[in-house]
């Protein structure tokens, strides 16, 4: 489950997102959800478009395929929704506040002979 940060997060990084596939007339086929979760396993998170001709209501497709996927809904807006599915193995996406998160950031304000720099004192 989601807090909202994360879900915002998210949001966030799906909004640069380009659709990685589409639902047609035939729907949501076993060979559609072993492809979304082939994505979900190496990009984390993905957006999916439903088309027209499938007509097939957004909310309603995007529940059933995490159900099917056990992956997290993030968002649907119009005729397109994203799903997020942890990658336990090798994660992709951080969310801020995370340990990693912190770590990261304080090596980034550390100086080449390892003294912190202003930046690091707010």
């Amino acid at each position: 489950m989601l807090k909202g940060k994360q879900r915002a997060h998210l949001r966030s990084i799906a909004n640069t997102l380009k659709p990685a596939t589409q639902i047609g007339k035939d729907g949501v086929t076993e060979s559609f959800l072993e492809q979304l979760d082939d994505m979900l396993r190496v990009r984390e998170i993905v957006k999916v478009t439903i088309l027209e001709t499938a007509g097939l209501d957004t909310k309603e497709t995007a529940n059933a395929v995490c159900e099917a996927l056990r992956a997290e809904f993030v968002q649907a807006i119009g005729s397109k929704f994203t799903l997020y599915k942890k990658n336990m193995e090798n994660p992709q996406i951080v969310f801020p506040g995370h340990e990693q998160a912190k770590a990261k950031v304080k090596v980034e304000n550390m100086t080449k002979k390892g003294k912190a720099t202003k930046k690091s004192y707010r």
